[in-house]
């Protein structure tokens, strides 16, 4: 197979992007730290049918983007983002099970002196294996042992790398010794554009309740708000002609006005036993329910043990 030259793969590359830009709307901003060629095949395989990788140069990435925003001019919001080691999944799937897959595909990893820990490394206290002639290594990060049967044993948890931290040369070899790989790599979700807008991963976490549940919220506060300045809004005009009618109740209850809504509430006032019967006479239908269901059951259970047959049928 004859190999294209720069000039040509250039152009296909080119061409390429713009063709991707054109026919998915959606699409992740990915960072590629640490991913291997293998790792980065097989994400491509699980991807298949679903989405579409795009690695590259930014410099070439910005060009592309710059010479589409013509037809396109919501792509110019990508261009702040692409920066560092990044690359794009374009979908036209579900955000969320498109992510979902991104993150999945995540490897094993060794720590190596000089490299920055993405999570925090706990040693647990454990029995290591190691000889005590590796005693030195435990010293040297000030990790309690002891020797328990010709081999090293951690006394407590230890922790040993903290995160955002340059993993140290002791600490490499003493966690490769112990064959613990603390950290996965894979691709990682920076940013998320779709349809014109770029909005963080974090927002793709939101469901439909959450939505109601701040927009409930926001109702509450306006409400709040309008009926201690005493100005009505649709949002607390409820609320005030509730409040209204509280009033009015208590005021009919001190004095001798009345009106249709207020003579139950004068009635149980002056006899409290006829609002104790209404309670009782409320209570009984409920409980009666309940006992017609229970009886119910019980006919169904013996109905099943029975099976529809008598003893010496």
């Amino acid at each position: 197979m004859v190999r294209e030259d720069k000039a040509t793969w250039k152009s296909n590359y080119f061409l390429k992007i713009v063709r991707l830009l054109d026919e998915y709307p959606k699409c992740f901003i990915v960072g590629a730290d640490n991913v291997g060629s293998n790792q980065m095949q097989r994400i491509r395989i699980s991807l298949r049918g679903t989405g579409e990788i795009l690695m590259g140069k930014n410099t070439m990435m910005r060009k592309a983007i710059r010479g589409h925003m013509e037809s396109n001019p919501s792509l110019e919001k990508l261009l702040p983002h692409i920066s560092g080691n990044v690359g794009f999944v374009f979908t036209k799937g579900d955000l969320k099970d498109v992510r979902d897959k991104i993150l999945e595909n995540k490897v094993e990893a060794p720590a190596k002196a000089g490299a920055i820990a993405p999570v925090d490394v706990y040693l647990d206290p454990q029995n290591t294996g190691l000889g005590p002639e590796k005693t030195s290594f435990f010293q040297a990060l000030s990790i309690p042992t002891k020797i328990s049967r010709g081999t090293i044993e951690i006394l407590n948890k230890v922790y040993l790398i903290k995160k955002d931290e340059k993993v140290g040369a002791s600490e490499a070899t003493l966690l490769n010794m112990l064959k613990i790989f603390p950290f996965t790599y894979g691709l990682g979700i920076q940013h998320v554009y779709d349809s014109g807008s770029v909005f963080h991963p974090s927002i793709l976490d939101i469901t439909d309740e959450d939505i109601l549940a701040r927009f409930m919220q926001g109702i509450q506060n306006v409400a709040s708000v309008c009926l201690s300045i005493g100005y009505p809004t649709a949002a607390s005009v409820p609320h005030s002609v509730a409040n209204g009618f509280k009033n009015l109740l208590a005021i009919a209850a001190e004095t001798d006005i009345t009106f249709s809504q207020a003579e139950q509430m004068k009635a149980f006032l002056a006899d409290p036993s006829a609002f104790q019967a209404a309670a009782a006479t409320t209570a009984a239908p409920a409980e009666e329910a309940k006992e017609e269901a229970k009886v119910e059951e019980e006919e169904e259970e013996e109905s099943d043990d029975d099976m529809g047959f008598g003893l010496f049928d």
